[in-house]
């Protein structure tokens, strides 16, 4: 049932049942198909349904969608930058109609929401991509996110809302729009401006509120991102035990911290744009848009996707519309002379500016480095040390790639053998044959299939990242875009080293014992890696190794000597 809550920012649309619907509503569902939500749709569901992406009241119709690509407003004309569509399979949309039901439900079955389908399309993702975030570039990961992990069927159609999505991290600090804007009306603070982050806050971004709230002349929210953000990024466990920290430096009567379960999409200018709007519904009434905001950093050619402050013009164009102001903040940097934080404009050619980029503060991590109590609290390092030691104490997966024959196990198992020697972490061998033989041995050899088994030795191997083991991996991997997820699932737990056992066709062919090879030229065996199936060549691996030049043992030693060189042993 649609209602409205209007004081404090405006109408406030919530999407959920009445107590006394709850049961009717669940017995409804037992008959109706289901859908188990992604990660991304469940953060956007339950966003829809507490009100934090009002006027909307489900997900995005046909008419909707493309308006909001084309021009960033609904059909009815209101301003809304970022598509929020349901995506599904081609083989489950086949069994929908418009006018029918869904039921939506969580990863453990819990029935969260009823859908009541009104439209079912198909979209061009790819112009999506364009009007949405510029350009069809997958080294964006709105982009990447897009054009390979969205299924190809949207469904749109409102809401029935039944169960909010069960959280059992920092509920103290979880506030729905409802929540939080109640919570301003008891303080009194008719004046909030927040502050959006995906990352660690360290002493410029305090700085940077400080002074935010002092122009606006409002309280300040601390409101960071905790559903999904960029690949990589810290997790959000780390990050709000540092926002903990550092919310004790603020004046306690006049700041506020709040957790958003948004899942970014990275989109620059028109993502400011919906994190303002987003932030007028949590009932704020300034938003600060700093540089580069939600930038994800440099496209396939090397260059920035957004402007520094491409975000702050579209803000700035729409504020009065969207019935929010911003707060343009620059760059702040640490002046040496003055011992104080400044922005950069303000700061003269004769001064020195000391900065720690993001690049620079995960060395000093990852080496152990001083960490200068200028840039940031010792409490906060602290906290971020805690979960990210020096690389010789991390977890890492070493993933061997290559032609069948290429000798990846045999190098493989000679680096297992010297690990062990060397001691001081566990080491655990994940070879192509034998996860086939353990956890995939009712898979066969179809794209589809080797896509499977590779995601099965990358999640292993990701577990035995995170708790800080080595695991070394020998499959084939032969596709890019999957050896791309499995490095991406892994890399924000701990190491990853990619190397190319790049041995030479002909001679992964004299190898063959089996005389696998012979039986696919004779076409007995079909889709075979190198012969009637492409095997991708690793773009940047972080080695090649070439075994017609070296032995097994001299192999794995190159490999000792590169884990030394980056820090992972001692």
């Amino acid at each position: 049932m649609t209602q409205l809550i209007e004081p404090h920012g405006g109408n406030l649309i919530n999407l959920y049942v009445s107590a006394d619907e709850i049961e009717a509503t669940q017995k409804l569902a037992h008959d109706l198909p289901s859908w188990t939500l992604t990660q991304r749709q469940q953060c956007d569901l339950e966003l829809l349904l507490n009100g934090a992406f009002s006027p909307l009241e489900g997900f995005m119709g046909e008419a909707d969608y493309q308006g909001v690509c084309d021009t960033m407003r609904l059909a009815d004309g209101t301003v809304w930058p970022m598509p929020i569509t349901l995506d599904v399979s081609e083989d489950f949309a086949a069994d929908l109609a418009a006018g029918g039901k869904l039921a939506l439900r969580d990863l453990e079955g819990v029935l969260i929401a009823i859908l009541d389908i009104s439209d079912i399309y198909r979209p061009d993702r790819e112009h999506e991509a364009r009007q949405v975030f510029g350009a069809a570039d997958t080294a964006h990961p709105g982009v990447d996110y897009l054009l390979n992990r969205t299924e190809p069927v949207y469904l749109g159609g409102k809401l029935t809302g039944v169960e909010a999505p069960t959280h059992y991290d920092y509920r103290y600090l979880r506030d729905t729009p409802a929540e939080l804007r109640a919570r301003f009306s008891k303080l009194g603070w008719t004046r909030v401006v927040a502050f959006q982050t995906r990352n660690p806050m360290h002493r410029a971004h305090q700085e940077l509120t400080f002074r935010a709230a002092k122009r606006a002349e409002a309280n300040l929210l601390i409101h960071p991102v905790v559903g999904m953000t960029k690949p990589g990024d810290i997790d959000h466990f780390t990050r709000v035990r540092c926002y903990e920290k550092l919310i004790k430096h603020y004046p306690e009567q006049t700041s506020a911290l709040s957790l958003l379960p948004l899942a970014m999409r990275m989109g620059g200018p028109r993502e400011a744009l919906w994190h303002a709007i987003i932030r007028k519904n949590y009932g704020c009434t300034h938003f600060i848009v700093g540089r580069d905001h939600a930038g994800p950093g440099k496209n396939s050619a090397g260059e920035d996707f957004y402007g520094p402050y491409d975000a702050q013009d579209m803000v700035r164009e729409y504020q009065d519309e969207i019935g929010i102001e911003m707060v343009p903040f620059e760059a702040m940097v640490y002046v040496q002379e003055r011992a104080e934080y400044r922005p950069v404009s303000e700061v003269s050619d004769e001064e020195t500016v000391l900065n720690i980029s993001g690049t620079e503060l995960r060395r000093r991590l990852q080496e152990g480095l001083e960490i200068p109590e200028w840039f940031s609290y010792p409490e906060v390092v602290a906290e971020l040390r805690r979960t990210h030691p020096p690389r010789n104490q991390q977890g890492l997966t070493i993933f061997f790639t290559g032609l069948s024959g290429a000798g990846k196990s045999t190098i493989a198992n000679a680096l297992l053998v010297k690990l062990l020697e060397l001691g001081g972490r566990p080491v655990t061998l994940l070879d192509g044959d034998v996860v086939r033989t353990n956890l995939s041995s009712e898979l066969g050899f179809s794209r589809e299939h080797r896509d499977l088994n590779i995601q099965r030795i990358g999640y292993v191997a990701s577990e035995i990242t995170k708790n800080r083991g080595i695991a070394i991996c020998a499959p084939i991997a032969p596709y890019a875009e999957t050896r791309h997820r499995v490095r991406e699932t892994i890399t924000p737990l701990g190491g990853f080293i990619e190397i190319h056992v790049a041995t030479l066709l002909e001679t992964c062919e004299k190898r063959d014992r089996k005389g696998l090879y012979a039986m696919a030229r004779a076409g007995k065996i079909k889709g075979f890696t190198g012969i009637d199936d492409p095997y991708e060549v690793p773009e940047n691996p972080e080695m090649v190794i070439q075994t017609e030049t070296c032995s097994p043992d001299e192999a794995a030693h190159r490999v000792l000597l590169k884990l030394e060189s980056m820090g992972y042993i001692q």
